[in-house]
């Protein structure tokens, strides 16, 4: 895994760093685990456009991803390690001895061939999931369950992980990426070890082009708009007045939108670094 620059043969490729794709090992994804992915770009069922930058883009398909990886006790091969347009992160195929197949989010490292495996008894190597109760200690985790069985919402895109740092009775102490440290139950499931594709965060798409490949259109500045459209919008010339604010008038910077009352604050330790 790793980036190229690219020859400046064109202005767009001037400046741009990309992917070099060289732990791909297939182009062609598992039919039974593909599925149609609709557009919808950016509107509702009566067409009105409710979500602003959204449409075009490139057709995909999407990949089902084994998030919950509660296939228990039973061996799987890594089969291919496959790009996925749905997500940062690199995804891998697994085929499991009794014959079935699924796709998981490939960890940093992991390789074809490789035997991984879900379940309390499992050894805690890469690619292994594991409850929190079962892991080490100072151990590297990602795809982290917040409930138990529904399956890892925490630390899924490329080059993210989590670390495992105590438990206390049935809850296990998890440092997060953003900083936070917060409490989850020990019989929350995790994966061993980093997403893939850390240097996703690296790359330059080179020119707006490409930005238009993955379905987003041009953010306009509220500034740039007229009164009637955005509340810093208006004035003559570049004057950019009053405090910042998003398009229905919330503040924009240091003004707290969380709920008081939200239930997950018993849960967290300490904040995310501001």
């Amino acid at each position: 895994m790793g980036l190229r620059k690219f020859k400046p043969v064109t202005p767009g490729t001037r400046f741009r760093i990309g992917a070099d794709f060289s732990e791909i090992t297939t182009r062609i994804p598992e039919k039974s685990l593909v599925v149609k992915a609709k557009k919808s770009g950016g509107r509702n069922s009566a067409g009105k456009m409710t979500m602003r930058y959204v449409g075009g883009g490139h057709k995909q398909l999407y990949r089902l991803i084994d998030f919950k990886r509660d296939k228990k006790d039973i061996p799987a091969k890594v089969a291919t390690i496959e790009y996925d347009p749905n997500r940062t992160a690199r995804i891998a195929l697994l085929h499991y001895v009794d014959g079935e197949k699924r796709y998981i989010i490939a960890p940093e490292g992991i390789q074809v061939g490789q035997t991984v495996i879900s379940g309390d008894n499992a050894t805690p190597e890469i690619g292994n999931t594991l409850s929190l109760s079962k892991i080490p200690l100072g151990s590297i985790i990602h795809n982290i369950e917040l409930k138990p069985g529904r399956g890892g919402q925490i630390a899924r895109s490329a080059g993210s992980y989590a670390q495992l740092a105590a438990r206390e009775g049935k809850y296990a102490t998890i440092k997060l990426p953003s900083g936070e440290t917060r409490l989850i139950l020990v019989t929350c499931t995790a994966t061993i070890g980093s997403v893939s594709n850390s240097d996703h965060a690296n790359e330059v798409l080179g020119k707006a082009g490409r930005k238009r490949w993955l379905g987003r259109r041009p953010r306009v500045r509220g500034v740039a708009m007229n009164p009637v459209d955005h509340p810093m919008g208006g004035g003559e010339g570049r004057s950019s007045g009053g405090h910042p604010r998003s398009r229905k008038g919330l503040l924009a910077k240091g003004y707290k939108t969380r709920d008081k009352k939200k239930y997950s604050d018993r849960f967290i330790v300490e904040r995310r670094k501001k």
